[in-house]
């Protein structure tokens, strides 16, 4: 015990025995200044000046731009950056998307697949089967007034008429025989109108080019976009007029008869009419 005791005044003693640090003049030996120090005051006063050097040292990285200089922390701009590039990629990402769905219904119309869509006629019937004698067909007063007043205003009516989409005329992309007809149970959503190489072809009505390429199949094909959903197709052309996103008039020559791709059969136009991306028969539309 009394060992114990003895250790800790040495501890104490060395801890607070004073120690001079003289600076002198290497020539002259003068004592120019001098400190009393002890190793515990060496002791506190280094950890305090590590203490504030570590405090120091945070505040510059937590709230100065200089943390930008550290290996691993990033700059506010390019948080930023980062950001808004994610916001741009979301954009792109639903862009990229629509467009290659527009581009598959574009494809469809060139492979000239339609999906069928199987419906049992029977069951659409069945909900609009009605008995006749639970219904009381007797006109009433004010079904009578009103089929008088539309009567008279239809009667002196020269301008509005009711149109159907049969009664759509469009322009002849050409005069010629018809060697094959519309018919989709053999899967031919077109009409094959044979003409002389070279005659030109002209557009059905005013739209926009959004195909005009060569095919391996059809050859020179080239597509237009209508008003209403509707798109006409011209294939196996000896050349085409028309670029891409041209904007192109009713009966403007847009490509000349040919016979180019793997599935030509002859100098003949291959044209097609889609509407809302169902093929229609041109003849409902137009007159060769």
């Amino acid at each position: 015990m009394a060992k114990k005791v003895k250790k800790r005044k040495e501890i104490k003693r060395k801890l607070l025995h004073k120690y001079r640090l003289v600076i002198l003049n290497e020539s002259t030996f003068e004592e120019k200044i001098s400190f009393k120090l002890s190793r515990l005051n060496v002791f506190v006063t280094g950890s305090l000046c590590i203490i504030g050097l570590i405090g120091l040292t945070t505040l510059l990285i937590a709230f100065t731009p200089l943390r930008e200089y550290i290996p691993g922390y990033s700059s506010t701009k390019l948080k930023k950056q980062a950001t808004d590039l994610t916001y741009k990629t979301d954009s792109l990402v639903a862009t990229l998307n629509n467009t290659n769905k527009y581009l598959e219904s574009i494809r469809m119309v060139l492979r000239g697949d339609v999906a069928s869509q199987e419906v049992n006629l029977d069951s659409l019937r069945e909900q609009f089967k009605i008995d006749p004698s639970s219904v009381d067909l007797t006109p009433i007063k004010e079904d009578s007034l009103l089929r008088a007043e539309v009567a008279l205003e239809d009667k002196y009516n020269l301008f509005e008429r009711s149109a159907t989409a049969a009664e759509i005329e469009l322009f002849p992309p050409l005069s010629g025989e018809i060697s094959n007809s519309y018919d989709a149970d053999k899967r031919h959503y077109a009409v094959d109108v044979t003409a002389p190489k070279d005659t030109p072809i002209k557009a059905v009505a005013n739209g926009t080019v959004i195909f005009s390429e060569w095919t391996a199949d059809t050859g020179y094909v080239i597509i237009l976009e209508h008003k209403d959903g509707l798109l006409s197709v011209y294939k196996h052309n000896g050349s085409l007029n028309k670029a891409q996103g041209d904007v192109v008039r009713a009966g403007e020559v847009i490509a000349s008869v040919g016979n180019t791709g793997e599935f030509t059969t002859g100098p003949h136009l291959h044209f097609e009419l889609w509407s809302n991306g169902n093929a229609v028969n041109p003849l409902d539309y137009i007159d060769f």
